[in-house]
């Protein structure tokens, strides 16, 4: 997938949202994950051969797992060093019905690390939603007791009003079309 100011992006099928299935009637739904080019193929590899498994093995006479082993090695080496830029895109495409006919939205997001607040994009777009949900609850603007899964609050036209209107507040912007 091509994203304007990121470049071609490869996309492959997780599952992220697995809640939906069951709280929600969606026949036909994907999650994809977005990547560098070559990231599924440099993962599937380290799966194929073992980098992965959990069970231990004899190495020198001790007991390892292989993702001890690989996690010791591959996590400083991803942690991004303090400063350091990232960025976050997502798409979410929804098709179905209103009124009885067709209807399409999409809503792209593109967010970047903040040099003023020293923050994440991945913190931005994670934190400040999860923080605008709690702002809505404490609102009074949902009151559904027990534990919920966070596309009840989108679903519900007033959270997500709240919730977009407090990610705009923090510079995290969806564009609708």
């Amino acid at each position: 997938l091509d994203f304007p100011g990121v470049g071609t992006l490869e996309s492959f099928n997780t599952d992220g949202l697995r809640t939906l299935l069951k709280t929600i009637d969606v026949p036909n739904m994907k999650e994809k994950t977005l990547r560098y080019p070559g990231h599924a193929e440099r993962m599937r590899m380290l799966r194929e051969t073992g980098f992965f498994d959990k069970a231990p093995m004899d190495v020198g006479g001790a007991p390892v797992a292989p993702l001890d082993v690989t996690s010791q090695l591959l996590f400083s080496q991803w942690r991004l060093p303090e400063g350091e830029e990232d960025l976050t895109v997502m798409r979410v495409i929804l098709e179905g019905e209103k009124d009885g006919r067709p209807a399409r939205r999409r809503f792209d997001l593109f967010d970047r690390y903040d040099k003023e607040t020293r923050t994440t994009s991945m913190a931005r777009t994670t934190g400040y939603t999860c923080t605008a949900g709690v702002r809505a609850l404490a609102a009074g603007l949902y009151r559904t007791p027990g534990i919920t899964p966070p596309e009840f609050l989108g679903r519900d036209e007033g959270c997500f009003d709240f919730m977009m209107e407090k990610l705009v507040e923090r510079g995290v912007v969806f564009r609708a079309s």
